[in-house]
């Protein structure tokens, strides 16, 4: 199956993993699984990363992807339709647009989104598959 790291877990799993669920742990290293990150992940830490909001234990936001890579992880690039589209998806109590992009990514793509910010469940009705 396909799963998308939401930021918070991609950055656990790369330098805390003990922050992980059991399911997510399970799920990331099933060989037969494909672990994503998105691109708009990569975007979301750099400009928390510069506006100083987050530290990534004496890295910078540019070695992210090949952290990624080595993890075992597949890169999910953002295509023009998924942007031009985005507006479809209903506007619900969270509006944070990096969490808003991923959950429209995974919607668009059949991916089931890893992630444990429980307020994202609400957009299950509209097509969003989320795990913990």
């Amino acid at each position: 199956m396909n799963y998308l790291l939401d930021t918070h877990a991609f950055l656990w799993a790369i330098f805390d993993n003990d922050l992980l669920s059991k399911q997510a742990t399970s799920i990331i290293i099933n060989p037969e699984n494909t672990i994503f990150v998105s691109v708009i992940s990569f975007w979301e830490i750099s400009l928390k990363f510069n506006a100083e909001k987050l530290s990534l234990h004496n890295i910078s936001p540019d070695e992210l992807p090949k952290y990624a890579e080595k993890a075992g992880f597949e890169i999910l690039n953002l295509i023009p339709a998924e942007v031009s589209t985005s507006y479809r998806l209903p506007k619900l109590k969270h509006k944070d647009p990096f969490d808003r992009l991923l959950i429209w990514q995974c919607i668009n793509n059949n991916i089931c989104l890893i992630s444990k910010d429980s307020e994202l469940s609400e957009y299950k009705v509209h097509g969003l598959q989320i795990t913990w």
